[in-house]
């Protein structure tokens, strides 16, 4: 997993409340257990005006001009600003896969879905919870002819604007030694190889019919 650094990035507003996993990638393009791939699939169904199934060249799909992902003013948005339970519905891992492969490191909302809010963590995305008043006044900068850009500090726990006034966020410490070290759950157990080997060499040792 990539390790989590300080940046500054465009914040795309998403203004949906309860925004669940099989809005965020439809249930037909969970054929693959791959990490990648899930991007252009992202929010299929607001982000297109056709339907979409696997296989399909996205590049020639039409796009939904209303739907703020194809707005011009987000291209490369790093962040996504949206509103209260996002991630709610299914448990299915494909949605932080789909977010982090379309490009985005940071979700900013008043509140998660529990599941999905554990998975960001384990796949390289920073879940953010801001009170609705702060949310409320990050949709109205990020609704300006010029995008918003935050900075995100993950060691200090801070947001950054541009003016300088700076947006404080808790986050869980194991939670934020793993994403500044880029360690998801295969990464932890790595950390304990040494002892790993110990043990199995003890044990076959003293259990060898065991490995027979």
């Amino acid at each position: 997993m990539e390790k989590f650094e300080t940046f500054t990035g465009i914040v795309c507003p998403l203004d949906r409340s309860n925004v669940d996993t099989d809005a965020i990638i439809p249930k037909q393009f969970l054929k693959s257990i791959k990490r990648s791939g899930f991007g252009p699939n992202l929010f299929d169904e607001w982000r297109y005006l056709d339907q979409g199934e696997p296989g399909m060249d996205n590049s020639r799909r039409p796009l939904n001009p209303d739907f703020v992902l194809n707005d011009p003013r987000y291209q490369g948005a790093k962040m996504l600003l949206t509103r209260k339970n996002f991630g709610c519905g299914s448990s299915r891992e494909h949605a932080p896969w789909a977010l982090e492969d379309y490009g985005f490191r940071v979700i900013i909302a008043p509140s998660f879905a529990d599941i999905f809010f554990n998975n960001c963590f384990k796949n390289g995305i920073l879940p953010i919870v801001l009170n609705e008043e702060i949310v409320e006044k990050l949709f109205s900068m990020a609704g300006h002819q010029q995008a918003l850009a935050l900075t995100v500090d993950l060691q200090e726990q801070h947001l950054s604007l541009s003016d300088g006034e700076t947006i404080p966020f808790e986050v869980d410490a194991f939670r934020k030694h793993c994403l500044l070290n880029g360690l998801d759950d295969i990464g932890l157990t790595l950390e304990h190889v040494d002892a790993i080997k110990a043990y199995e060499a003890r044990r076959q040792s003293e259990a060898p019919w065991l490995f027979a």
